[in-house]
């Protein structure tokens, strides 16, 4: 399955990949109108500043995630190998936050319901930070397992 992997090396830190992502899941046609005043669009993938290294953290949709065995609600399913939070069935409560190794779910927009990357399957399939990355640095792609 192909998944998103971060080349810490080449990562300068700009967070455009953020920008992206939150532009490419907030339904919106035109970066401009994402972004305006009133408006919360949210990144997916955060980046992390570091002493002389930064490096994007996003869902590393878990062979066995944690968050899908302790969801109350059952709201987080894996489809395809897919890691999906059912925002129907999500009530609120954050326990897959509290149970993410990764720090990979956070809270949505309106802070009812959460959210993670889903690899935008719900965007035409690449994600848009990738598509976006100006060095190079988030690559998506099929490892072998180590």
């Amino acid at each position: 399955m192909k998944k998103v992997y971060v080349n810490e090396e080449r990562c300068l830190g700009c967070h455009l990949c953020e920008f992206y992502c939150a532009f490419a899941n907030s339904g919106e046609q035109e970066m401009f109108k994402a972004f305006r005043l009133g408006r919360n669009a949210a990144p997916r993938i955060q980046v992390e500043d570091g002493k002389g290294i930064n490096f994007a953290v996003q869902c590393r949709h878990c062979e066995d995630p944690l968050c899908m065995k302790n969801c109350i609600a059952g709201a987080i399913s894996k489809e395809n190998g897919v890691v999906k939070i059912d925002h129907e069935k999500c009530v609120g409560c954050f326990t897959c936050i509290l149970s993410c190794p990764y720090g990979c779910i956070t809270p949505d927009k309106d802070g009812h319901s959460a959210t993670k990357c889903e690899l935008c399957t719900a965007n035409g399939g690449t994600p848009a930070c990738v598509q976006n990355c100006i060095n190079g640095a988030i690559v998506f792609e099929e490892r072998g397992e180590a």
